[in-house]
């Protein structure tokens, strides 16, 4: 009886071993014709202000971070091709010499600073975002590594904004300040491989309304963002 047990044993453990080693050499691949490619996204940029007045500048690292999900939705047969659409957040700075400063009545006015009487001057907004994009790839059902471009346009509303100053009329923080523009919207692509993207973003309007005036005039300064983009799927 011992024996016809281990004879048993034997001839199990031996169809398990067969068994395992025809899977290991014939591996079965699940292939997803139906993939979708890069949901989530992450961004770090390097915040510019384009069309600036001739006496502000800007000095410092100003940053901004983005974070979102974008539905992802091929349009041809590779599926290589698709549409993109989604929501997001955004969080903005911009260092620089403009000073915003409210008076006892809560009027808000605007004047250039030297370089030598402040330690900190700066304004920050924070977005939701809405991005639109047309996507091509390299991509396959089985390929994680791939060339990308994806062209569209962005809209975004403010949900708040602060601006900061420390320097020799003291230190002050004001939130909400109605001058800004609460809808921006502008132009956006990223291009590159695998991990590594660069991504560009170009607002069309002005980061301050008609109100908002340096010596009596309108300022007209866009937002350019410059920086690298990171998708997951």
């Amino acid at each position: 009886m011992i024996k016809i047990r281990l004879l048993l044993v034997l001839l199990f453990c031996s169809n398990a071993y067969l068994c395992f080693s025809q899977e290991g050499d014939n591996p079965t691949i699940d292939v997803d014709n139906n993939y979708r490619e890069d949901q989530f996204y992450l961004g770090v940029t390097y915040n510019l202000l384009g069309l600036r007045p001739d006496d502000v500048s800007q000095s410092g690292f100003s940053s901004g971070i983005h974070l979102g999900f974008i539905k992802d939705m091929p349009i041809n047969t590779a599926r290589n091709k698709a549409i993109g659409f989604g929501i997001g957040l955004s969080a903005n700075s911009y260092v620089q010499n403009l000073l915003i400063q409210k008076d006892d009545d809560g009027l808000i006015s605007y004047s250039v600073l030297d370089s030598d009487t402040y330690t900190k001057n700066k304004f920050s907004r924070h977005f939701v975002e809405i991005p639109l994009e047309f996507r091509w790839r390299t991509s396959t059902a089985t390929s994680y590594e791939f060339w990308r471009i994806y062209a569209g346009f962005k809209f975004s509303y403010m949900l708040a904004n602060t601006t900061k100053y420390d320097g020799d009329l003291g230190s002050f923080k004001y939130t909400n300040i109605s001058d800004f523009n609460k809808l921006q919207y502008g132009l956006t692509i990223s291009a590159g491989y695998n991990t590594w993207n660069l991504h560009l973003y170009y607002a069309l309007n002005p980061v301050f309304s008609k109100d908002a005036k340096l010596s009596g005039e309108s300022m007209d300064m866009h937002a350019i963002r410059v920086g690298l983009m990171f998708y997951i799927l």
